[in-house]
């Protein structure tokens, strides 16, 4: 794995270089722009997504585990698009479809959320109230 991180950078270059010599040099800086603007784009809205939902988990709405797996990933393939380099932009891609993302996710050891029993729902919370008074005073 760690040879893997190590030989990332140079596989990237290798890439691009040779999307160059296959087409241009300008198709592949363009690619390399279009893919940070994409990146940007994509985090930017996984990010507003993702505060509001807090917000309505704030205001008492029950937060689905699931949710916030799936906010995360996007939020890596956002970061896999902003790196220059078509290795992880393929891996951007895959990470963005979501039965792939899923199966991913199990497949290296990721929980699978629950699901939401009956109960769970905030309109069926009991909430218990009280008095109460400190014995060590």
């Amino acid at each position: 794995m760690r040879l893997l991180l190590l030989l990332l950078p140079w596989l990237e270059l290798f890439t691009l270089i040779q999307l160059g010599v296959e087409t241009s040099a300008l198709t592949a800086l363009g690619w390399v722009l279009l893919t940070l603007v994409l990146g940007i784009l994509l985090l930017r809205k996984q990010g507003e997504g993702m505060l509001r939902r807090l917000r309505e988990t704030q205001q008492g709405f029950v937060i689905n585990p699931g949710w916030l797996v799936d906010d995360m990933a996007m939020g890596l393939a956002a970061v896999l698009l902003m790196v220059p380099g078509l290795i992880t932009d393929a891996l951007a891609v895959l990470v963005m479809i979501g039965p792939l993302r899923r199966r991913l996710a199990r497949a290296l050891g990721g929980r699978r959320p629950r699901r939401e029993a009956p109960g769970d729902s905030p309109q069926d919370a009991t909430t218990l109230e009280g008095d109460y008074r400190r014995l060590d005073d």
